[in-house]
Parts: structure tokens; C-alpha cells; sequence
């Protein structure tokens, strides 16, 4: 983080550098993160403008065309109680107004403003970390997808994501060239035989996406999983519980939006997410129930094994996970549509007739699901565990 500071020369510079320096230990912050080079603006993840005295707003008038060209980012406008610094903020967040610059002041409480410097500096950091990910679509999007459209420009020159098409057969020729391994250690025990005698073959397809991470140098992937059902007779469910788990975002049905929506929720919160669709909604309690064959292992306190329900074959998860905060965080593919709720995971079940994992959450505010009713972004959401809607937005927005 750098703060950049602008000063009216009417004041002494003496009382102005004695009264900074108190202002900055009141946030627990020291002048090392003070930087008087404006060039270097763009660069402090995030970076703050100090207005440190009024008088300041031809300055920052002039050097407004400097700071655009070297970040697109908000203007974060830090304003003491001194000194008219607040009112040259507001004159200035006005000028940013009119010209349809995005701003902010942070001003208040010291907890407040340390508060908000922390929020930003997350964001910030999560923008950043988003910044040349290579992740794979790998097959294509499957066909029932047919609102999960992706603009690649804007993915990439927004999130900095390049997205990388990896045919299915690159896929199917690595799985038949992995050997079949042996042994499956895993923390649930198969129930049947048929789950038992499947595991090996999901084993495989895992070590077959490991494979083609390595190879495309990749962060993430989503695959068009259904193909899997007729051609190795197998699911990439437990595959995709592991990678996420492991840090690898792996999302289902080659669905591009939704994958982006887990790479957004794994730079800002470091959990990918469960992706999954409603299954039933009440509008009148604001309950849902979020329904899909695979979790991050790492997502829920125990799981069991299971088939993929549509098909009846393969191996699924039906993961558990304690009562608690979470959001449901959703972004379109051309990055112009975000949604993003907060609610509670009230329970999770066991429903023979839906997918295996299912979390019936209650959205804090019941009006939220008319969303799900009248203009959803597809049919798929990540569950989220923890509140993070202002965080999740936020990302975005630069």
C-alpha cells in the first residue's frame, strides 16, 4: 500500500509532516507507506491520496489526467479532521463525480478508516492475484448452457484471465494413457461395490486433469463432465472435489461464467466455492436449496460417496458442512451482471431425488430470491462459505 499525499502550500511544512505522522499512527500505519513520487501511483495495491490540507483541489485537478493513465482503479481520497481536509475531499470526490470517475473518502473513526484500508487492500489484492491465470475449458460448454456465454475481451482485459480451449480428446487419450491405479485412499468408505469398483476409475481422471494442468500451465478448468458418462463410463466429481481442494479451481459442465465466478471467490476468500444449482426455492421464508454432485473436500466437515445422480454411475459426493455465514455470488460472462447475497447454510440433506450434496440456505433478505425467479445469470451459483457480497463486488469493479 502507498499513500500519496497533496498539500496546499499555504501551510507550514513543519506542522503539516508533524501532523502526518500522528494522523498515520493513529491507523497504525508509519510514513514508510508515504510516497511523494506520483509516478509511482498504480503501483501500491492499493494506493491513497492524501489530502492532507485544503487548498488542494487545483492540485489534484491537475494531476488527475496523470493518476487515469496509470490506474484505472478508484480514487480513494483519505481525509483527516484536520486542517480542512474533509472539505477539500467532498470538492474533489464532486469534481471525481462529474467526470465519472469512481471514488471513495475514507474518513471517520481510526477503527473505521483502518478497517476500510484493510477491506481495499484485500480487494486489491485479489484483483492482483487474478492477473495472468491461464484456465482451461476443456471439451466445450455443455449444450443445455445455453445462456453461459463468455466475452473473452472483457475477461481478459478486466480479470486479466486468459481462457484456453483444450479439446475433449486431449482429455480421453490422457485418461487411457494413465495406468489404473491400484489403490484409492480416501476419507469415506465406498457403500457398494459398484461405488468400490468406480473409484479407481475416477482416480484416474483426476490424475489425467492433473496432467493437463501441468501441461497448460493452468490455474483452473472447467469440463464438459457429461461427456465422460458414455465415454469412460465414469464421473469427474470426485476429480474436481480434489482439485479445488488443492488450490485448482474445477468447475462442471464446462461452464465458463460459473468457473470465473470461482476464480473471483478463490483470489478474494481463498475457497473456491460449491457450484450448484437451486433445486427449490421459497420466496415467502427466502430458503434454498443448492444442489450438485461434487464440493471441495476441503469445503465440508465429513462427506460420503455416492453415484452421480443423473446417471446412476460413477462416484459423487454428498459433503456435509456445519450451520453457518454464507454468500451466494454469481457474475455473467461479459462481467456486466454481478450477483452476490448473503445468507445462512441452515442445513445440509441427503434427499434421494437431487443431486448428492445439498445446502438449504437462508438468504437474509427474502426479497433476494425473487432475483432467482425473474432475471437470474444462469442456472448454476457458488455457495461461498462466510459474508463476502461487498468484498465479492468490489473485485469487480476496476
Amino acid at each position: 500500500m502507498k499513500i500519496f499525499p497533496i498539500t496546499s502550500v499555504l501551510h507550514d511544512a513543519d506542522a503539516v509532516a508533524a501532523s502526518t505522522r500522528d494522523f498515520l499512527a493513529t491507523l497504525g500505519l508509519d510514513e514508510t507507506v508515504v510516497d511523494t513520487d506520483f509516478e509511482h501511483y498504480g503501483s501500491g495495491n492499493p494506493d491513497l491520496i492524501y489530502v492532507r490540507t485544503g487548498g488542494t483541489e487545483g492540485v489534484f485537478r491537475d494531476l488527475l489526467p496523470q493518476l487515469r493513465r496509470q490506474s484505472s482503479a478508484p480514487v480513494y481520497l483519505l481525509a483527516s479532521g484536520t486542517s480542512n481536509s474533509l472539505a477539500a475531499s467532498m470538492e474533489i470526490l464532486s469534481y471525481l463525480v462529474q467526470h465519472n470517475v469512481p471514488g471513495e473518502i475514507l474518513h471517520g473513526s481510526s477503527e473505521y478508516v483502518s478497517q476500510r484500508i484493510a477491506q481495499l487492500k484485500c480487494e486489491s489484492e485479489a484483483r492482483y492475484s487474478l492477473r495472468g491465470k491461464r484456465v482451461g475449458i476443456v471439451g466445450a460448454p455443455s449444450d443445455w448452457l445455453i445462456s453461459s456465454l463468455v466475452d473473452r475481451n472483457e475477461v481478459r482485459n478486466r480479470l486479466g484471465i486468459e481462457l484456453i480451449d483444450i479439446d475433449m480428446n486431449e482429455l480421453l487419450n490422457e485418461i487411457e494413457a494413465t495406468p489404473m491405479p491400484e489403490n484409492v485412499s480416501l476419507d469415506a468408505v465406498a457403500p457398494t461395490a459398484a461405488i468400490a469398483d468406480a473409484l479407481p476409475g475416477a482416480e484416474r481422471i483426476y490424475r489425467a486433469l492433473k496432467a493437463l494442468v501441468t501441461r497448460h500451465n493452468l490455474s483452473g478448468l472447467t469440463v464438459r463432465c457429461f461427456d465422460l458418462l458414455t465415454t469412460v463410463h465414469n464421473t469427474g466429481c470426485l476429480a474436481l472435489a480434489r482439485l479445488n481442494s488443492e488450490g485448482i479451481v474445477a468447475g462442471c459442465e464446462g461452464d465458463v461464467p460459473a468457473l470465473l465466478s470461482m476464480m473471483v471467490a478463490h483470489a478474494a476468500t481463498r475457497c473456491t466455492g460449491f457450484q450448484s444449482n437451486p433445486a427449490r426455492i421459497n420466496v415467502e421464508t427466502g430458503e434454498i436449496l443448492m444442489a450438485h454432485c461434487t464440493i471441495p473436500l476441503g469445503m465440508v466437515d465429513r462427506y460420503e460417496l455416492d453415484t452421480h445422480f443423473e446417471s446412476g454411475i460413477g462416484v459423487g459426493i454428498r459433503g456435509y458442512r456445519t450451520a453457518g455465514n454464507v454468500t451466494l455470488f454469481k457474475l455473467s460472462g461479459d462481467l456486466k451482471r454481478v450477483f452476490a447475497a448473503e445468507g445462512q447454510l441452515l442445513r445440509c440433506g441427503n434427499e434421494g431425488d437431487l443431486c448428492r450434496t445439498q445446502m438449504t440456505i437462508r438468504l437474509n433478505n427474502a426479497e433476494d430470491t425473487h432475483y432467482f425467479l425473474t432475471a437470474p445469470i444462469g442456472n448454476h451459483h457458488i455457495v461461498v462459505p462466510g459474508h463476502h457480497a461487498r468484498l465479492l463486488k468490489a473485485v469487480l469493479q476496476a
